[in-house]
């Protein structure tokens, strides 16, 4: 089995900034890339930012200049800095895993329990 663990929510001011963690544990034998989504009322989920295992990088049109994701691989830990929040940022983030089960023997997604992103005054 495999686990993803999110921290690092939380209520911001508009320009403030968050630092989300997600730590992946269990069964894993090798994760192909990890990412962030988000849904926010009334709207569909829609990624973030992730990175694969060799390191590169991908982020929506809206965050690019301003979110930043990185990795620590002996952890099996993503991040996401997010600097300038803005109101429109608010949102259940989500982290995502996509990876190889050692004992599953299977390629799968796996997801956190969401963690929530208020940006307001």
């Amino acid at each position: 089995q495999v686990q993803l663990v999110e921290s690092g929510g939380g209520l911001v001011q508009p320009g403030g900034s968050l630092r989300l963690s997600c730590a992946a544990s269990g069964t894993i034998f090798s994760i192909y890339a990890m990412g962030w989504y988000r849904q926010a009322p009334g709207k569909q989920r829609e990624l973030v930012a992730d990175i694969t295992s060799g390191g590169s990088t991908n982020y929506v049109d809206s965050v690019k200049g301003r979110f930043t994701i990185f990795r620590d691989n002996a952890k099996n830990t993503v991040y996401l800095q997010m600097n300038s929040l803005k109101p429109e940022d608010t949102a259940v983030y989500y982290c995502n895993a996509d990876l190889l089960d050692f004992v599953l023997h299977i390629r799968n997604n796996y997801w956190g329990q969401g963690t929530q992103v208020t940006v307001s005054s």
